[in-house]
């Protein structure tokens, strides 16, 4: 994708409190890097290695990957962890799959296969706990698939245990209201790719004027059945932070770029710290 379509790379940084947090846990710090649709068009090398070197500059304690690596075929995966594989953390890098992950059959196992041959941790539906048994660390299965489960894995936990939860789409957040979820990181929507400064992201602006007409006239309004009214329900957390009842989500735009490009909408690496 050219970089005028793209922009630079931006760091996003914040502090996130997470309630009942070991003392000894304080100052943790976490990258997320998301949606990197890694094919030889929607990602640039360049962009990749600036994403990798900014993860390593942040020094974080670990490094979390949450999904749509590939966009269909899944063999750039193979080519695409020989670069991840250069993340440095202390404690180590977890991913999640998305739904591009998943796309033809035998997706899934190649790009885990893939990751565990470079040390990354795939959680589907797991539990994993990095940093002690002080706070959990959640992988979800892909939302659109059948390996979507996370009463397997929430019912196991004590409500009083801090935990952060990894899902791409952040449509999961509302099926996740029933649990304790003091931060759930998420990709997907890129952004929404077109932002409006002081509006937000046009889709979700337009989504909000459609769900204002009637269901018999929807259909005949411009561009609802596009992919991009497909892509997620709620276009209104497409990007940064959001209450969902009492969880918090937080959405990172991604690193890989369709077409028509972004505008006010940069890809982007998180850098969390949790206090």
């Amino acid at each position: 994708m050219h970089w005028l379509l793209t922009g630079p790379l931006t760091v996003e940084k914040m502090t996130v409190r997470i309630p009942d947090l070991p003392a000894s846990l304080k100052g943790i710090r976490i990258v997320q890097m998301t949606d990197f649709h890694y094919d030889g068009l929607r990602l640039s090398d360049k962009i990749l290695e600036k994403a990798i070197i900014a993860c390593n500059e942040a020094e974080p304690d670990i490094v979390v990957l949450t999904g749509d690596y590939v966009t269909d075929d899944p063999n750039p995966i193979n080519k695409l962890v020989l670069q991840l594989k250069n993340l440095q953390s202390r404690c180590g890098t977890y991913a999640v799959l998305g739904n591009h992950d998943i796309h033809f059959a035998h997706s899934k196992v190649e790009i885990t296969s893939a990751f565990n041959r470079v040390g990354i941790k795939v959680l589907e539906n797991n539990i994993a706990y990095p940093f002690g048994k002080g706070l959990a660390l959640i992988g979800l299965g892909e939302y659109w698939s059948p390996d979507f489960h996370p009463e397997l894995v929430m019912n196991q936990l004590n409500p009083a245990k801090p935990r952060i939860v990894l899902s791409h789409n952040p449509d999961t957040a509302d099926i996740l209201r029933q649990w304790r979820v003091d931060l759930q990181l998420s990709g997907h929507t890129h952004g929404g790719h077109i932002v409006i400064p002081g509006v937000g992201p046009l889709i979700a602006a337009y989504s909000n004027i459609v769900r204002s007409v009637p269901r018999k006239l929807r259909r005949k309004m411009p561009f609802v059945k596009t992919e991009f009214f497909k892509v997620v329900r709620n276009w209104q957390w497409a990007k940064g932070f959001h209450k969902v009842g009492s969880n918090r989500l937080y959405v990172n735009r991604g690193l890989g770029t369709y077409l028509p490009g972004r505008l006010f909408c940069n890809p982007e690496v998180t850098v969390i710290t949790l206090e």
